[in-house]
């Protein structure tokens, strides 16, 4: 038996035949409720037949055009528009577990934090709630992390202009940073590809 069947077996084992597990290219996937992402996180770190030790990384997903151009049509797919992924190693029995947990408001994304579970999830907490938005409850130190203090919006939600709503520049006559609204046009830049019709055929 393989360590990803004894895995699936275990995960089987722990939450029931009804547990959500996916498998593909040779990696698992769990999952998760958002009203029981700590619960079942907990008990994937502390079961004895689990013991994921240790959260190697966390991210938030904005599904809204996935494979899809609008959400309407995505959503047939996917449940709602945000979720939170976690990727798991159990130093114990080395081996790895991906889990994901669908935020049920698609308005106003929340889930509870993995702080006290896993507190290396901080910093990755503070970085989905900055690029997308997810607020983690409880979270003892959600703010942004990677953007300006004064910035507005996700960068990483699908909706968001590549160039932004806001553009700064230092002011010689004010001595101070500026915010002011974009001055670039937005548009989209499709490459041109010239060949001959029958490039690549018979060489």
């Amino acid at each position: 038996m393989t360590w990803l069947e004894t895995l699936h077996s275990n995960l089987r084992t722990v939450f029931g035949e009804d547990a959500k597990i996916t498998q593909a290219l040779n990696e698992i996937t769990l999952e998760v409720p958002s009203e029981k992402w700590v619960d079942v996180c907990t008990t994937l770190r502390d079961h004895e037949l689990l013991r994921f030790e240790t959260c190697i990384d966390l991210c938030g997903v904005d599904y809204s055009a996935w494979k899809a151009p609008t959400y309407e049509l995505a959503s047939a797919v996917f449940p709602h528009r945000f979720a939170v992924v976690i990727h798991l190693l159990s130093l114990t029995h080395n081996w790895r577990l991906r889990v994901r947990a669908f935020n049920t408001d698609d308005e106003f994304p929340s889930i509870s934090t993995l702080f006290p579970v896993w507190p290396t999830v901080n910093w990755f907490e503070r970085e989905a709630f900055d690029l997308y938005g997810i607020v983690f409850e409880g979270h003892p130190d959600l703010r942004r992390i990677l953007t300006d203090y004064g910035f507005i919006g996700h960068p990483f939600r699908k909706d968001f202009p590549i160039s932004g709503y806001v553009e700064m520049r230092y002011d010689p006559e004010q001595k101070r940073v500026v915010y002011q609204p974009v001055t670039i046009e937005p548009r989209e830049i499709v490459p041109r590809v010239v060949r001959e019709d029958d490039y690549g055929v018979g060489r």
